[in-house]
């Protein structure tokens, strides 16, 4: 693990905006923390980060070698600040001096987040979806094991969404982990490999986004004859559903039965399957789900 919290706990007077958290993060994961407004997860990046002091709780970092190097974890929250007049070179290079970084890592790092053709440009000049990527190699500035991104698409329009979804899993390669917070839950579906659901400050829900996403034992199936595929299907004592679908079957199995042994039993009788993929949920309607669940 990268990351674990202990009871961690944040109150605002009478307002608990994060309560108990008790989170894992493994390492080199693309981390997504969702919620609904007001759920606590710009508070809990926060808590994180140092720039929000807990009421109670505690949490531990496992970066660097020594396994508490913060200068290890690169952070973008809320919108991202630059001199408007200095050019996106010239800004890193203020963030170099900072950082007490060479600023030799500063043109490699452009070209990394695709701004080296724009460098020398002033920032003022930069689209919304160009300020994010310059954000992005601020906080790469330092090499960082962890990226923390808090709404990396916010505002964006859809190539932008789209530039940054390819920059974030560029990144994830690398073998950094990166947690980000969004309620784009498309995004998080496409990019992150583990989530957690906060509402009203509690953890309600942990996982990795493809096993709630694949649905267990539910598969679309087609072969040559839909028609006699639909009359084996619903003579097998184990399949427990059966939908026709434009020109898929949509089927839903008995837990305890394999697909495989489906196929090969429609074959034993004739019946050749010719597509067969798992019916997989958006991350919005298990989104939901959870929240109806936890209310």
């Amino acid at each position: 693990m990268i990351l674990e919290t202990k009871d961690l706990t944040k109150r605002f007077g009478k307002i608990t905006a994060v309560n108990k958290l008790n989170l894992s993060i493994p390492n080199k994961t693309v981390f997504g923390i969702l919620g609904p407004n007001g759920s606590g997860k710009t508070t809990t990046l926060g808590l994180l980060l140092d720039v929000i002091e807990s009421t109670s709780g505690e949490y531990i970092w496992h970066v660097g070698e020594s396994g508490k190097e913060r200068k290890k974890i690169g952070a973008i929250l809320e919108s991202p600040s630059f001199y408007p007049y200095l050019s996106g070179y010239e800004n890193l290079r203020v963030v170099a001096e900072i950082k007490e970084v060479p600023a030799l890592q500063i043109e490699p790092i452009l070209k990394q987040v695709g701004l080296f053709e724009r460098k020398a440009d002033a920032f003022k000049t930069y689209s919304l979806g160009m300020k994010q990527r310059l954000a992005i190699a601020s906080a790469l500035l330092s090499d960082p094991e962890v990226l923390i991104l808090d709404e990396p698409t916010n505002g964006l329009d859809p190539k932008g969404i789209v530039d940054i979804r390819e920059l974030i899993i560029k990144i994830a390669s690398e073998g950094r982990t990166i947690i980000l917070a969004s309620h784009l839950l498309d995004e998080v579906q496409k990019v992150c490999t583990d989530f957690c659901v906060l509402n009203k400050g509690n953890l309600i829900y942990t996982g990795k986004v493809d096993e709630l996403t694949k649905q267990k034992n539910h598969f679309e199936l087609a072969s040559p004859d839909n028609k006699l595929l639909l009359e084996k299907l619903k003579s097998i004592d184990y399949v427990l559903k059966t939908e026709p679908k434009g020109d898929k079957i949509d089927v839903i199995l008995d837990e305890n039965s394999a697909v495989e042994n489906l196929t090969e039993k429609l074959a034993g009788e004739g019946v050749y399957v010719t597509y067969l993929s798992p019916v997989i949920k958006s991350l919005e309607q298990k989104f939901i789900e959870i929240l109806a669940q936890n209310e």
